[in-house]
């Protein structure tokens, strides 16, 4: 099944992240195009954001690198070094590691989309720039933390 039918997959809203950090999430939308067609080795999305949404918290992964490619609308990168307008065709990529969180909004009057491609990683730790807050992942499941480590 090399071509993958985007009518035929869910579109998934919602966040993993606890209160009140959930509601940051309003706006966006994907669809995993990566497990619709089987692969296990990296995951791939099709994110949509409505106007005035976000992708996610400005972040940045110890183990797993992202890739992505705008497909529609005007969008902007926000990482530590400022914002970045983004358009049709342009690419991002943030390599594991890389302490530069990120997010890309959109600040337009229509919605966006893009395709963003990661590593499956069996562990993974996530960092959370804005807020204190940092995810482990281990086998799957997903755990959130305050940087300290104490419960959130």
């Amino acid at each position: 099944m090399p071509k993958i039918d985007l009518t035929r997959l869910p579109v998934l809203t919602g966040s993993s992240y606890p209160a009140p950090h959930d509601a940051a999430m309003a706006g966006r939308s994907q669809q995993r195009l990566g497990d619709a067609a089987g692969l296990t080795q990296f995951g791939a999305n099709l994110v949509r954001l409505a106007p005035g949404a976000m992708s996610s918290l400005r972040h940045w992964h110890e183990e797993q690198d992202e890739f992505l490619v705008v497909t529609e609308g005007a969008l902007t990168l926000v990482d530590d070094t400022g914002e970045t307008p983004l358009s049709p065709g342009d690419c991002c990529a943030f390599p594991k590691g890389d302490r530069n969180g990120h997010h890309i909004v959109n600040r337009s009057d229509a919605e966006g989309a893009f395709v963003v491609i990661g590593t499956r990683t069996p562990t993974e730790r996530g960092h959370y720039s804005d807020v204190d807050m940092q995810v482990t992942v281990d086998a799957g499941q997903m755990a959130f933390t305050r940087r300290d480590g104490s419960p959130f």
